[in-house]
């Protein structure tokens, strides 16, 4: 694993930079990273804009658009930039180090590079230039109530009638959904066969009849997720991704186009830096930085972790620019990093003692409330995109070779 930059890559990362200095300021002013230094969700944090948040980004949108670089992975052919994977990379570090995010949403990271691979061509050349143009939000139904790590048992039912699917049922923990335009949801069409071949992949509007929206508070007091439910929802048969129960496959297509999760890991740095950065300045008698040389400990390991979890995604991004998709490395990245934020969460809280209770933002005392929501909201990370326990299960047995239990 070569962490240095070959040339080439050197005088991108340099393209980069400068980009980022001349047009940096349009993506902080519609919000960046928030201040916990980490997008919400990366880059499906678009799906959770308002529609007045997202006209306030548009001409930090349109930068990038203008590059390429709302969808850099994507084919010159689509709209996109083409790059390469290691010049992905060095994209997406460029801007977490910045504080900055792509915007192009799920519509970019997951959608698009579906159809390309099982969309029809009437497919493509409607719904690919809204997405770059950001004419649509997307958001994506795929858990429901009893089906979140299992998702091949999903029982959300497309009935087929004529030209037509009749869906009736409810996804849950769906992203952004309060704000999304449409949707790209999984649905069994055939019930009688075994559960990974009788799904299939289907498109439809969030204000079409019969669907309706209902936001979940989560304990953190935001309400990024949501449940949805469709009662007869006539969805065309033209807005199906792929073959008719095969969308299980059209639907597992995503997985390969995951990121190698740069982002995340340095923006867990940027946290770390805020930390610190506030605990050198706030008045002694709020912080333990000068008065516990525990906290001081823990402070390092956490140090020393972020660092770890950076590698795991330059392992990632290596074996993508092999040609190769990361399988169980994946899992050991997600899993790694997750559990590292909630640790990291906890340590703000010991830095503050019961300052970290605080959750009024206009306060400086407890980080202005970041140290309570940032340990609320912690805990959903090792649950979403999927359970620690699943990514343990993948590392054993793709990873170690372990049988199934």
């Amino acid at each position: 694993m070569d962490l240095t930059d070959a040339a080439p890559e050197a005088a991108f990362r340099q393209i980069v930079k400068d980009f980022i200095a001349e047009h940096g300021d349009k993506g902080r002013a519609r919000g960046g990273r928030g201040a916990s230094g980490r997008g919400g969700g990366g880059d499906a944090a678009e799906s959770g804009w308002s529609k007045e948040a997202r006209a306030q980004g548009q001409s930090w949108r349109q930068a990038l658009v203008e590059r390429g670089w709302i969808a850099p992975a994507w084919p010159q052919e689509y709209g996109g930039a083409g790059l390469s994977v290691k010049e992905q990379f060095i994209l997406n570090e460029e801007l977490a180090e910045a504080g900055l995010n792509n915007v192009g949403g799920f519509g970019v990271m997951m959608l698009g590079p579906t159809l390309m691979v099982h969309g029809t061509e009437e497919q493509k050349s409607e719904i690919l230039p809204a997405i770059l143009a950001g004419e649509v939000v997307w958001c994506q139904g795929w858990s429901e109530p009893g089906a979140g790590s299992d998702l091949a048992s999903l029982q959300t039912r497309a009935a087929r009638d004529g030209d037509e699917y009749v869906l009736n049922g409810q996804k849950i923990w769906t992203t952004g959904a309060q704000h999304a335009d449409r949707m790209y949801m999984l649905a069994r069409t055939d019930p009688d066969a075994p559960k990974h071949r009788g799904i299939s992949m289907l498109m439809l509007g969030m204000q079409d009849p019969g669907v309706s929206v209902r936001p979940l508070t989560t304990m953190a007091n935001t309400q990024t997720f949501n449940e949805v439910f469709f009662e007869d929802v006539h969805v065309p048969v033209s807005n199906r991704i792929g073959e008719e129960n095969r969308g299980w496959y059209a639907g597992m297509t995503l997985t390969d186009f995951e990121r190698s999760g740069i982002g995340n890991s340095v923006g867990t740095q940027r946290v770390l830096r805020g930390t610190l950065t506030y605990a050198k300045h706030a008045p002694e008698d709020e912080t333990l930085l000068k008065r516990s040389s525990t906290w001081r400990l823990d402070f390092v390991d956490r140090w020393l972790e972020a660092d770890i979890a950076r590698l795991f995604s330059h392992l990632n991004n290596s074996i993508q620019d092999r040609g190769m998709v990361p399988n169980h490395e994946a899992s050991m990245s997600k899993l790694f990093t997750t559990e590292l934020g909630q640790k990291i969460a906890r340590t703000n809280l010991k830095l503050l003692g019961l300052y970290g209770n605080l959750w009024d933002r206009n306060r400086p005392e407890g980080m202005k409330g970041r140290a309570a929501g940032g340990y609320l909201s912690a805990v959903s990370s090792t649950i979403a995109g999927g359970t620690s326990e699943i990514q343990r299960n993948i590392i054993a047995t793709r990873g170690l070779g372990l049988p199934r239990g």
